[in-house]
């Protein structure tokens, strides 16, 4: 068996960074065997300029949407942008297919090695099937009004039943907004023990909704000529209003988390155990659609699990999780590297139950290997001219 033998200005490892006598070594298939140092490797060390990580987590992708790129203007608030995706995404299907392509290739130059992916159809499908990247697929199942439960939640299970034969699945709730009481009955047992995913808090507007039935989303349902007559709030957050309906999960994902509150944070922690809860950010998207950024600061005191995700090319500009990181960092410069890294690495793969395998260089993982020329690690402001380029 051959060995490939890595050495760079420092290893991130996937919990610290390495000094830059550390030595990765692999496998020919990628498959870690062991750090070292220079004096223990021997010959024939692969040496780069830069910082080695294992490969990016995209814990949160809308795969089928890779056809709206550039097709909603930016900024046009999320009842809007939700509206144009749900009227404009329907193409013929050899663009859409081509275009998933596309994105998939893109995202595999970009370093990423995993993907937590939205799926409402089964476009994908054919493109998940060549296992060019570890996918786990979140079925979406929406529908506001108790009378559709049954019908869409028939739709999603057809769904699960195909993409679950070639990767990890689970049917999961789209939004609080958009899943009745009786659809959220039907989905349950379809995330239990496994990774359930719903977009959490993404607009202002999602509180007022379960705390007094006003706002925004009030007037989408209007534009979708929904009668909500049935429809009772609350009187409290919308994250505390559904979250115990996630109790059976083995892992939640909260995606978005823009307008997410200390004492929703605080809900969370004493309902279920923190580390089986993360906070997926999706900054860019959230600059795309509202130019918004979540609580960021509240959320590292608090301790929470955050994790990054791309959202789609419908509201991104690319797919690409250094960008993400490198927008991040120039809202909060205090955050250091190693940290940023962290979130697109272990943390991603551990929230979508992939840290047996990737995340990490740890003996017997096949995590990827990303190089990150031009950066070092003590300056961050460097990031900004950082271009991911994938080694194994």
């Amino acid at each position: 068996m051959s060995f490939h033998k890595f050495q760079a200005d420092n290893i991130f490892s996937g919990k610290e960074i390495l000094p830059p006598e550390a030595v990765l070594i692999c496998d020919d298939q990628g498959i870690v065997q062991q750090i070292v140092g220079e004096d223990e490797a021997g010959d024939d060390i692969q040496k780069f300029i830069g910082v080695l990580t294992p490969g990016f987590v995209n814990c949160h992708c809308h795969l089928e949407l890779s056809h709206m790129r550039g097709l909603i203007p930016e900024k046009t608030g999320l009842v809007d942008f939700v509206f144009s995706v749900v009227t404009q995404r329907h193409f013929p299907e050899e663009e859409i297919l081509h275009a998933i392509k596309t994105a998939e290739n893109e995202m595999i130059q970009n370093g990423i090695v995993a993907v937590g992916d939205i799926c409402n159809n089964l476009f994908t499908l054919s493109q998940k099937q060549q296992q060019n990247l570890h996918y786990y697929n979140f079925i979406e199942a929406s529908g506001w009004l108790p009378t559709v439960a049954a019908e869409r939640f028939e739709r999603s299970r057809a769904n699960y039943d195909a993409l679950s034969k070639i990767s990890p699945s689970s049917v999961v709730p789209h939004a609080p907004y958009s899943v009745s009481e009786q659809l959220w009955e039907l989905i349950k047992p379809f995330y239990e023990n496994k990774v359930v995913s719903i977009h959490n808090q993404e607009t202002a507007f999602e509180d007022e909704l379960f705390l007094q039935n006003s706002g925004d989303f009030v007037r989408m349902y209007e534009m979708m000529k929904l009668d909500t007559a049935f429809y009772k709030p609350s009187g409290k957050s919308s994250l505390q209003t559904y979250f115990n309906n996630l109790s059976a999960a083995g892992q939640v994902l909260l995606v978005h988390n823009t307008f997410t509150k200390q004492e929703d944070v605080e809900f969370v922690k004493k309902a279920r155990h923190n580390n089986s809860v993360s906070f997926c950010l999706c900054v860019n998207a959230n600059r795309y659609i509202e130019e918004a950024v979540p609580p960021i600061e509240m959320l590292r005191k608090n301790n929470c699990n955050i994790v990054l995700g791309t959202d789609s090319l419908a509201s991104n500009w690319s797919l690409n999780i250094l960008d993400e990181i490198k927008t991040i960092h120039e809202t909060f410069p205090f955050l250091t590297l190693e940290e940023l890294l962290g979130w697109a690495t272990i943390n991603g793969a551990r929230a979508l139950q992939m840290d047996h395998k990737l995340g990490s260089f740890e003996k017997d993982k096949k995590p990827g290997i990303v190089l990150l020329e031009n950066v070092d690690v003590f300056d961050t402001s460097t990031l900004c001219r950082v271009i991911p380029r994938r080694l194994l």
